[in-house]
């Protein structure tokens, strides 16, 4: 069997970027899933409250 070949933006991803996943419970933390479907942009907008936490 052959593997799957690795296309380049797989290459560009596994060499600069990182994947953080997060897991919410649909029954105590709907606050914030309801939040996050507000938003448009979920990653810039997770990325802007934990760089004005850091500049504390």
């Amino acid at each position: 069997m052959s593997e799957k070949k690795e296309t380049p933006q797989e290459r560009y991803h596994k060499a600069h970027t990182v994947n953080v996943n997060i897991r919410l419970m649909k029954n105590t933390e709907q606050d914030i899933i309801q939040k996050l479907a507000s938003v448009p942009n979920k990653a810039g907008y997770i990325k802007g409250l934990i760089r004005a936490d850091m500049e504390k």
